[in-house]
């Protein structure tokens, strides 16, 4: 299927690793001209030769809205415009209510809420000009079933699942849609950060019995960022192998 989005530019936060660097080589595979960014040069580097078709790495820090706004001008400097951006970060320090120290919140909303409002602001004026834009946010299935000993990401990326939903049926109107995926458990280098070594997925309580492939999320993402995708916004997509249990 033709996704109808070669040519398009795409900017990809959080593009070194994960599921960013997997969204990122999805998106560069149907055309797209991708620029990411990352903290650490090194690993950028050799992210953007693994997304090929001339990525482009960008050294950023998007833990803020200042940095988020940061990275969307330097990928609109980079291409002469961005008609894509996934919205993604890394995920705040574990702990619990009890041993999340009050100064920690605003750690955690900056990095997965302001540093997302801050990427919005800088890209989103020019795609309603140009009648044509897709915004996706890489969040978590938290957000409908919070995870355990992960309070700040619960909170923060809740936060702004409510504002991405309010913001996509305010530019709906003007081509642009707001979507964000949640992704269950998938084989990434956060899960090792946060379990030591890959856990089991029955355990997990995962049904597929499997953990999530990040090139299968990186397909979804991208269809999301399609031609064929238009009429789909304000949507919460959790991807996750059937773990989340709600009906809503």
């Amino acid at each position: 299927m033709d996704m109808g989005i070669a040519g398009k530019r795409a900017a990809v936060a959080g593009g070194s690793s994960g599921l960013g660097l997997a969204t990122a080589k999805a998106l560069a595979a149907e055309g797209a001209q991708v620029v990411i960014c990352g903290r650490d040069a090194g690993r950028l580097e050799a992210a953007a030769l693994a997304v090929g078709h001339g990525c482009i790495p960008v050294v950023c820090d998007v833990g803020s809205a200042e940095g988020g706004a940061a990275f969307v001008e330097a990928a609109i400097n980079a291409l002469g415009g961005v008609d894509i951006l996934v919205a993604n970060a890394g995920g705040p320090p574990p702990g619990t209510f009890a041993s999340t120290p009050i100064d920690l919140y605003q750690v955690g909303l900056d990095l997965n809420l302001l540093s997302v409002v801050g990427m919005c602001k800088a890209a989103i004026p020019a795609m309603q000009e140009r009648k044509w834009g897709r915004v996706i946010a890489i969040t978590s299935v938290a957000v409908r079933q919070p995870m355990a000993n992960l309070i700040l990401s619960n909170t923060a990326r809740s936060g702004v699942t409510g504002f991405l939903k309010t913001v996509a049926r305010e530019v709906a109107h003007d081509g642009v849609t707001v979507n964000t995926v949640q992704p269950g458990m998938h084989l990434t280098g956060r899960i090792t950060q946060l379990y030591g070594a890959a856990p089991d997925a029955s355990a997990m309580g995962i049904p597929a019995g499997v953990m999530g492939d990040p090139d299968d999320f990186g397909h979804v993402v991208t269809f999301l960022c399609s031609d064929h995708a238009k009429f789909v916004t304000g949507v919460q997509m959790h991807v996750d192998g059937g773990a989340y249990g709600g009906l809503l």
